[in-house]
């Protein structure tokens, strides 16, 4: 008997337009009109395609998820306070499936210029606000899963940092998955512009309510004007049954500064894109990321930096630790323009395998169309240092104790750039937490 697959063509029937937010509004009709278009001419991506070709997304295409376009009633405070990070004084915004809990969400006594808000709500509201924002971010060809993202756009976080502004607290995007139950499919899109002079952090986080089969499919946009610095955490976490493809698409402008770090720690297949256009003078970007991958768990991380103007900053360091039969993927690209002269690029990818079954694929790139310029790039794939090992033991520590320890301290060099103190403590009790738990091995 031949498996069913689920096609592109099974969430376009999907779709109704009429329900969701602001239907009828000439912009966003054509533009949910034309990522529909777009979807249904692509598909969503096979391994024939080269940016999909160590990924296959058979484990998500055995059946089709069911989009979630309006709240679905939860409300868990206990599992809510369960997840707290401990220590952190922020705004917050949660979501279940992708749709705003308003009772769960607090963002009071915010300072004046700036907006929190739900993308939803937005849109209803005055949706006009948002016509020369939404999408302005995006690649010019998307893949499968970010048209779809954008051919629904039902609900996500919408935060919009005034000139000049500072804001003292960071903001928590809570996206909880598996609410509605087995087989749905959240797709949040959010939205975060820094004017000019603003300064802020944000935090997503990607959980997941228990065990239920989901697909989250997040898109995020960044758009940074002249002297804005933001600083954005993305974490990831789901469940061992859960799918997630999810992107970071941002435009810098003149002087802005984009932060950005990936921790990825659960999930049964999680994909995450990063794009940044670096379109004036003195814009920089960091980008860091981290990646647990442990039992037969996939995690693929493509990310492309191109500078369009001289004298912008790029660096970028991405760290894996692999163990029992997972695998990963790391695509980096960067992109220099003709013209972007004084470009002054750095791209590192490290990779720990704990397993003999376990397995990466790195590709950095560099695409040089300028000739005053300077990049660099490297990636490694290495097992821990036995001679290490051996010092820590001839100290009388225990030899998985000692595996351990020097796991945890290759992870902290990504851990160390994370600014809040209270992120970056419930991050290394986590990492810690799953080294522990025996993913670690001898050779």
């Amino acid at each position: 008997m031949s498996e069913t697959v689920s096609t592109a063509g099974d969430y376009l029937a999907a779709q109704r337009l009429a329900e969701l937010p602001a239907a009828g509004s000439t912009w966003l009709d054509n533009r949910r009109g034309q990522a529909r278009s777009l979807l249904e001419g692509i598909g969503l991506p096979t391994t024939r395609q080269e940016d999909w070709k160590y990924t296959n997304i058979r484990p998500i295409t055995r059946k089709t998820f069911h989009p979630v376009s309006a709240f679905c009633g939860w409300h868990d405070r206990d599992y809510l306070e369960s997840v707290k990070l401990p220590g952190l004084d922020s705004h917050r915004l949660v979501f279940a499936d992708g749709i705003l809990v308003r009772e769960l969400s607090s963002c009071e006594e915010l300072p004046a210029g700036v907006t929190v808000a739900s993308v939803a709500d937005v849109l209803r509201a005055d949706d006009a606000r948002l016509e020369k924002l939404l999408g302005s971010a995006l690649p010019s060809t998307p893949h499968g899963f970010t048209a779809m993202n954008s051919s629904f756009v039902a609900d996500g976080a919408y935060l919009d940092i005034g000139p000049g502004t500072v804001l003292d607290k960071p903001v928590e995007l809570l996206f909880i998955c598996g609410c509605a139950g087995e087989g749905r499919l959240g797709m949040p899109r959010n939205l975060i512009v820094g004017r000019p002079g603003s300064r802020a952090r944000v935090i997503e986080r990607y959980l997941s309510v228990d065990e239920a089969r989901s697909l989250t499919n997040a898109v995020s946009e960044v758009i940074l004007e002249e002297g804005a610095q933001l600083s954005h955490h993305r974490i990831t976490d789901e469940s061992s049954r859960s799918f997630h493809v999810g992107g970071l698409f941002a435009a810098l402008d003149g002087d802005s500064r984009l932060d950005a770090c990936s921790v990825t720690l659960g999930g049964s297949l999680v994909r995450n894109d990063v794009l940044v256009h670096l379109v004036a003078p003195g814009a920089a970007v960091d980008l860091a990321g981290l990646y647990l991958a442990r039992g037969r768990g996939h995690i693929d991380n493509h990310t492309h930096v191109v500078h369009e103007s001289p004298a912008a900053t790029s660096r970028e360091l991405y760290k894996g630790v692999l163990s029992d039969r997972s695998r990963a993927v790391f695509h980096g690209r960067i992109t220099v323009q003709a013209g972007a002269q004084q470009t002054d690029s750095e791209q590192s990818n490290q990779n720990l395998l704990l397993s003999r079954d376990a397995e990466v694929d790195t590709k950095p790139q560099l695409e040089i169309y300028a000739d005053d310029v300077k990049c660099s790039h490297g990636a490694t794939v290495g097992q821990l240092d036995e001679m290490a090992v051996f010092y820590l033991r001839s100290r009388g520590m225990g030899e998985s104790e000692a595996r351990r320890m020097l796991t945890q301290a290759f992870a902290g060099e990504i851990l160390e750039r994370i600014d809040l103190e209270s992120l970056r403590a419930y991050l290394d009790q986590c990492v810690s937490q799953r080294l522990a738990s025996g993913d670690q091995i001898a050779p």
